[in-house]
Order: structure tokens, then C-alpha cells, then sequence
């Protein structure tokens, strides 16, 4: 494939392998979107879908030979946020313009705007990636997107606790 690189098929076939969960060369397509994340893109559940992933298990399988194409596509989707673009969404909650946002704001974003995620999913999220909120109820939102992001903090932003 083309616009692929070797290097890109390599990082695929090893990322691929560590999906392939029964050995048999096979992809459940359930697992498509993780597998793309876990290659570097951000793929949006619409995305995955269209491009033949499943929301249940043992519906569908793909062959590594059949992914290559399916990565390809996916890294040409210009619908994908970047981190940038998540800063600049949750500096429309910084209303003191320093850093800082209401906690219970960001949990309500998770929960209602854009691909929603679950109660769950949102507390495994707060969790692991999100300070301890400060005296106000206010959070750090830099720092938590780098973590869900898996950016480093920018040197000049210190969590505030």
C-alpha cells in the first residue's frame, strides 16, 4: 500500500497481533477503534463504524491484509480533534482565563456534547487523568487533557492544587 509507510505497516502488524486475541490473524472489528487509537489516530465512533467496526463482539472479523486499507482511511479523515483543538473547546469554560474550569462543567461536557460517554466512563476518565479540584470546585483542564491525550504538560502549566 502506498501511502503507507514500512514503518507505519510495522507499528500496524505489532498493534494488529496485540488485538488479534485469538492468535488466528483475525481483528474482532469490535476492537477497530481501539486499535486505530492505539496507532495514534482519533477516530470518531462514526467513523469506526463506517468504516466496518461493530458494537458487539463476534459480529464481524478483518484480516490484516483487510486493516491496511481501513488504517490508510482512517488516517486521511480530517474529522478527527486534536489536542489543540480540546483546549481551545474547554478555554470557552475558563472564565477567569487561568488554567482553571468547574469540575462539575467538565464532567457535564463528557456527559452531553459531542460522542457522549457514559456515567462509568466518565468517572474511569475524572479518575485517572483529572487534579484534585481546589477549594472553588475548580480543575486544572490543560493537564487532564494532556493525560487523556497522552501529551507531556506543557512545561509553563503547574497543576494547582
Amino acid at each position: 500500500m502506498a501511502d503507507v509507510s514500512s514503518d507505519d505497516v510495522e507499528r500496524a502488524t505489532f498493534a494488529f497481533n496485540i488485538y488479534d486475541t485469538e492468535g488466528g490473524g483475525n481483528l474482532d472489528a469490535f476492537f477497530l477503534g481501539d486499535l486505530l487509537r492505539a496507532l495514534g489516530l482519533n477516530p470518531t465512533q462514526g467513523l469506526i463504524e463506517k468504516l466496518g467496526g461493530t458494537k458487539k463482539k463476534g459480529e464481524k472479523t478483518f484480516t490484516f491484509e483487510e486493516f491496511l486499507p481501513i488504517f490508510s482511511q482512517a488516517r486521511k479523515d480530517k474529522d478527527n480533534g486534536v489536542y489543540e483543538d480540546f483546549i481551545e473547546c474547554l478555554k470557552l469554560y475558563d472564565k477567569a482565563e487561568n488554567g482553571l474550569m468547574v469540575g462539575a462543567e467538565l464532567s457535564h461536557i463528557l456527559l452531553s456534547l459531542g460522542e457522549r460517554l457514559t456515567e462509568k466512563e466518565v468517572d474511569e476518565v475524572l479518575k485517572d487523568c483529572l487534579d484534585p479540584e481546589d477549594d472553588d470546585g475548580m480543575v486544572p483542564y490543560i493537564p487532564f487533557l494532556a493525560r487523556v491525550c497522552e501529551k507531556p504538560v506543557p512545561d509553563d502549566i503547574k497543576p494547582v492544587l
